[in-house]
């Protein structure tokens, strides 16, 4: 543990240098995102506003299977009633854009800040917890951009209580929300790699997520609700089917509380030779 020999403003020089670097990588990607606004806006964001969008004709190719109709045609047009609304979304999505991308060399920093203060096998640790994130968080994203999002568009894009009163989606609603849904699901996919971590320090067990299974869904509700951006049942539920298979991928990379092997208690001070 070589951070034991730094003082506190030494600590804090270091946590300075991380910080300017994530910061100095935000902002050169951010820079670079932003002279791509026709793909990222046109290819990628607007892209489930139209029927060609990937998940639709996966789900048309599935409903044939079973001698269904396709879902439909449909098509949602966004406005835009602010003189400035449209420059400042491309900046604001630009600098998101730039935190997705960036976000592999954040854990990095943050692994090279707590390194120092670890022992040997909690290093090992925290190590694969850090590079399992990373994947969890961009499984997250992609299952938000492909599937959350674009099935609560579906569904609150075109829903209408009468015909006579047609959907006018402004451009800061749906960016509000894709950026919502998409982040929010790659923030909450890192629930297996938190668990995994504070399973092998000996803070939670298998078996104690699996005793609480019932209470735990209960809470996912609650949790799916607070993060649904709309509030609406549907996109609660988009999101919560997620957060239950999130859990019981949790359970299994738990370590039993059976198990004899306890290497960081070991390791540490006082521990067995």
């Amino acid at each position: 543990m070589g951070s034991s020999n730094m003082s506190f403003w030494e600590h804090l020089d270091e946590l300075r240098k991380v910080l300017f670097r994530a910061v100095a990588v935000l902002v050169v990607l951010m820079i670079v995102a932003f002279f791509f606004k026709e793909t990222i806006f046109g290819d990628i964001i607007f892209a489930p506003l139209t029927s060609d969008f990937c998940l639709y004709r996966w789900l048309d190719s599935l409903l044939a299977l079973f001698g269904s109709g396709p879902t439909g045609e449909f098509s949602i047009e966004l406005i835009n009633i602010e003189m400035a609304a449209q420059f400042f979304t491309h900046i604001r999505v630009s600098l998101y854009v730039a935190l997705i991308v960036a976000m592999p060399f954040i854990f990095y920093q943050i692994w090279i800040f707590v390194r120092p203060a670890l022992y040997d096998n909690e290093k090992r640790v925290v190590r694969r917890a850090f590079g399992f994130a990373g994947i969890l968080f961009y499984v997250g994203i992609a299952v938000g951009y492909l599937l959350v999002f674009p099935l609560t568009v579906r569904f609150l894009g075109t829903y209408q209580v009468s015909p006579d009163v047609p959907n006018q989606i402004s451009l800061n609603s749906y960016i509000g929300m894709f950026v919502s849904l998409i982040l929010i699901m790659g923030i909450v996919f890192e629930m297996p790699a938190l668990a995994a971590v504070l399973s092998r320090f000996g803070i939670i067990t298998k078996e104690f997520l699996k005793k609480y299974r019932k209470h735990a869904i209960v809470v996912l509700l609650v949790l799916a609700a607070l993060i649904t951006p709309s509030g609406d049942a549907v996109t609660l539920f988009f999101v919560a089917i997620p957060l239950y298979c999130l859990y019981e991928v949790s359970i299994l990379v738990c370590r039993s509380g059976k198990s004899e092997d306890d290497e960081i208690a070991a390791d540490a001070p006082g521990g067995e030779e």
